[in-house]
């Protein structure tokens, strides 16, 4: 028996990866948080069991409920279970009994929202460094030194996830590094049929989300990558690279 923490993607079936919609077909057993994973993503043929305001220790125990009968798992995670899935709690305590798992990555919510804006994150020369962050409040406390104004200082893009409750904090501890001007944009639900794109100076970012009415299910993204016009092509094309004596490119090693 194992249990499967699958990435279920941003929310859209088929941005599940063919591993997971395997998994999910062919597990007896589905545990998934009916808040965030949509239906369209659960499998026709198990026993599906919401686990959105259970306690921990509940979920844990219909998992070994589920191993006492040889019953494979799938647990769905939204996103990716890399960040902020809750994962590493759950996967101590099956070790804890000696429960069998593994991890099936999936399509995190950041590069679905990207998709649905058309953009690249890291853009030559303008920035080249995404910090993937979020705010305290609804979940578990942030570590003392993982601020947004410290990560502001950098510079860098940042994606900013489970903040669109609290948006005039994020305009406010972001101002004085990337200014009123710096280029923002919101999608909540990516790739979903509700999905919502907000596009604007870093100033009007919190009025905006008030005013379309955005409280979940958010990623924020600030800095100005999101505003690049004029930039080098990537020397990854360039035709300065280096090339052999037969006048070929040397190929870049990544």
């Amino acid at each position: 028996m194992t249990v499967y923490f699958i990435g279920a993607g941003p929310g859209a079936a088929d941005l599940l990866t063919l591993r997971a919609d395997r998994l999910i077909k062919s597990c007896p057993v589905c545990l998934y948080a009916g808040s965030i994973v949509p239906e369209d993503v659960l499998p026709a043929d198990a026993e599906l069991i919401n686990t959105a305001r259970m306690p921990l220790d509940e979920i844990i125990s219909i998992i070994a409920r589920a191993d006492s009968k040889g019953k494979d798992v799938a647990r769905l995670q939204s996103g990716d279970p890399s960040v902020w899935s809750a994962l590493a709690e759950q996967a101590r305590r099956l070790t804890e009994q000696d429960i069998a798992y593994e991890i099936v990555p999936g399509v995190p919510a950041f590069a679905a929202a990207a998709a649905s804006l058309g953009h690249e994150l890291t853009v030559p020369t303008v920035g080249q460094s995404l910090i993937l962050t979020r705010v305290s409040g609804r979940a578990s406390a942030m570590p003392s030194g993982e601020t947004l104004e410290n990560f502001g200082r950098t510079g860098a893009t940042l994606a900013i996830h489970l903040a669109a409750h609290d948006a005039h904090r994020v305009v406010t501890e972001l101002l004085p590094h990337y200014g009123e001007d710096c280029p923002t944009a919101v999608v909540a639900f990516a790739s979903r049929p509700e999905e919502q794109i907000l596009r604007g100076r870093l100033a009007d970012l919190a009025d905006a989300i008030t005013d379309a009415g955005i409280t979940r299910t958010a990623v924020i993204f600030v800095g100005p990558v999101l505003g690049a016009e004029q930039f080098p092509d990537s020397y990854l094309y360039s035709e300065a690279r280096p090339r052999d004596e037969h006048g070929r490119t040397i190929p870049c090693v990544l």
